[in-house]
């Protein structure tokens, strides 16, 4: 089919406020289908994104008139030039739509940030967090506290220290008492961390609980993030099948696409929730991301209500290359790691694998969870996944 692809384009003016002068600014995508040329103010934001279903950033900060005016432009084509991306994206038995989809955001950072956190915490109150950082300029602390569903602190707080230029650190603890999560009780806990000057005789903010949560932020704190994760251990025995928190568990689910009859691809946080709720309602506990990560207001939901997940890379028949799939599968590990309900990553789906993007998986997540390769002729990570069988 020598036919071009039909491309869209997208126009944004905008202003930031005036305090932003002094911080990194980061645009984000959360999806647009499929590739995207980006400007700001006439000039390339970046390379082109490929990719239809991952979230993606550029840092605009040279870019970026503050407080402005900003224009904003995206260029995007709805099949993409990349033909492995084709084949995992669109050529499909399923509703093909192109454009942004998803919302579009600006971040903005001080000079000493939290990047993101990785956490990794367990049935039995083991809690593992690795921390990435950016422009780290002096010896500084990063102070750890876990709160609950109320916004009050559980255990004590915890520290580790973070020397000039460190791009990551790790912070440790373990609680006792804490309520694991499953599906059926979905116990969600929330981690506060604070990036901030050592403290001295006379500057010790940061020794008592109260100094990292959730409410105002001290004036020399350098930077705050928090993050809301579940206690809970996931694992896939070989011949024996998933346990969480030790039990067994019988997965009894459904597929989901992200769609919506009125806006496409474009969905809300009540239409997530209005899906799990309808899935509860039918005695199901678990679902599959068919064929490609959802938007982040899913997990966020299911997370709540209490869903078993099988987060997938999409890929129906056909996979990515790996040149253009090792940072797709990056972007969605990153993004989504950090959800409870996710108990194993799909690795495409009924031969829509590639078998040299499993190790990026297992690389971006520190909770080790299983990949899959569903309807794979052989069992795969100690999982039999064929289906349509004759009997």
């Amino acid at each position: 089919d020598k036919k071009q692809p039909e491309a869209a384009s997208y126009r944004y003016r905008f202003e930031v406020p005036e305090s932003w002068g002094e911080r990194r600014i980061e645009l984000v995508f959360d999806g647009v289908m499929t590739d995207a040329e980006v400007r700001l103010n006439g000039e390339l934001a970046g390379p082109s994104h490929q990719g239809g279903f991952y979230r993606f950033r550029f840092d605009v900060t040279e870019l970026m008139e503050v407080p402005g005016p900003n224009l904003l432009e995206v260029e995007v084509r709805e099949a993409s030039a990349d033909r492995s991306v084709n084949r995992a994206e669109r050529d499909a038995d399923y509703w093909v739509f192109g454009g942004i989809f998803r919302p579009v955001w600006l971040e903005a950072f001080p000079a000493e940030s939290i990047r993101e956190v990785a956490i990794d915490a367990r049935a039995d109150g083991g809690l593992v967090t690795e921390v990435q950082l950016d422009g780290i300029a002096a010896t500084r602390r990063l102070l750890a506290q876990v709160l609950d569903d109320r916004g009050e602190p559980v255990g004590e707080p915890f520290s580790a220290t973070a020397e000039p230029g460190a791009a990551r650190t790790r912070l440790e603890t373990s609680l006792s008492s804490v309520r694991p999560w499953t599906a059926e009780t979905p116990h969600l806990y929330r981690l506060a961390v604070c990036l901030e000057p050592l403290p001295t005789v006379d500057n010790r903010p940061g020794d008592s609980a109260e100094s990292c949560g959730l409410g105002e932020i001290l004036t020399d704190r350098l930077h705050q993030i928090s993050e809301r994760f579940g206690f809970r251990t996931v694992e896939l025995r070989p011949g024996e099948g998933f346990f969480i928190n030790g039990k067994k568990v019988l997965l009894k689910g459904i597929n989901r696409h992200s769609f919506w009859p009125s806006s496409g691809r474009t969905t809300s946080p009540g239409i997530s929730r209005q899906d799990v709720r309808l899935m509860k309602e039918m005695n199901l506990n678990a679902v599959r991301l068919s064929h490609y990560p959802p938007d982040s207001h899913f997990l966020d939901t299911a997370d709540e209500i209490g869903l078993y997940v099988l987060d997938e890379l999409a890929g129906w028949k056909d996979a990515y290359d790996t040149e253009v799939g090792r940072p797709l599968v990056e972007s969605m590990v990153r993004r989504d790691r950090n959800h409870p309900s996710i108990i194993a990553w799909n690795n495409g789906n009924e031969g829509g694998w590639n078998e040299e993007l499993d190790a990026v998986f297992t690389a971006h997540d520190p909770q080790g969870r299983p990949v899959l390769h569903p309807r794979s002729e052989e069992p795969f990570s100690g999982l039999n996944t064929w289906h349509y069988r004759s009997y």
